[in-house]
């Protein structure tokens, strides 16, 4: 159980235009809740049109405001390209980029194949690079932006049986912090945030076993498991001005397993 509200409201986010990549659900949803009830104008993508869509409602019939969601393969670099010109075409500038979207199935080193790496890395590291690249020029003349990107605590620990999502989450903190020194002298902020094991549903459903719970307590300073709005919370912060002045770090969330 989370600690109860209510929790910060952030001025700076009311009508700034926040794209989350793999929104519908998991933690990707919990941050398009997030910022919907902040009043930030809100897209995001995915490919999970009947999850998108109860998410959309759900948040309408709330807050009497539908996040917009467009459906998109982030792995065709074209279609994610035209998807995020649509976005600013219809909501305006974007000045916050979530790279959320990933994908931890388990494989072992001996059934990775190179077929199945390329697949691997385009879902959980080649998107993040080109969505960042498309939002960059706009957030160049609006003078400032926040981008997240989401990395994972699995290449610190570090995590088996998902050698190569380890690889690209490692890589992803590599890239936060070359765009960081890159982009801050246009006031572009660069940020990733490192989850441990947070019990979204997909978890729960696949992985979650009574054992690994067991594994994830021991291991955690707190004992209890993470919730995915914790997670949001905390992008809630990297992308309004409070955090004005910290860029180029990786913010680990994960009950103090690290």
């Amino acid at each position: 159980m989370t600690s109860a509200g209510p929790f910060a409201v952030y001025p700076s986010l009311r009508d700034r235009v926040v794209v989350v990549t793999g929104g519908a659900s998991g933690i990707g949803a919990a941050m398009v809740e997030a910022f919907a009830r902040n009043a930030a104008r809100i897209a995001f993508l995915d490919l999970e049109r009947d999850a998108a869509g109860q998410l959309a409602k759900r948040l309408h019939d709330e807050t009497g405001s539908a996040p917009l969601f467009v459906s998109c393969d982030l792995t065709d670099i074209a279609a994610l390209q035209s998807a995020f010109e649509a976005i600013a075409h219809q909501l305006g500038p974007i000045e916050v980029l979530i790279n959320n979207a990933g994908n931890d199935t388990r494989h072992s080193i001996e059934e990775v194949t190179p077929e199945s790496w390329d697949r691997t890395i385009a879902v959980n590291l080649k998107h993040q690079f080109f969505a960042a690249q498309t939002v960059i020029p706009g957030m160049r003349k609006l003078g400032r932006g926040s981008i997240i990107n989401m990395s994972s605590i699995a290449w610190v620990i570090p995590s088996t049986n998902v050698p190569v999502y380890v690889t690209a989450k490692a890589g992803i903190v590599g890239m936060t912090r070359t765009l960081a020194h890159e982009l801050g002298p246009f006031n572009i902020r660069v940020n990733s945030i490192l989850p441990g094991a947070i019990a979204t549903e997909r978890q729960r459903r696949l992985w979650l076993t009574p054992e690994y719970e067991a594994q994830i307590l021991a291991a955690q300073a707190l004992k209890r498991l993470i919730q995915p709005e914790e997670v949001a919370r905390l992008a809630l912060f990297l992308a309004a001005d409070d955090s004005s002045a910290i860029t180029n770090q990786n913010h680990v969330i994960d009950g103090g397993w690290v």
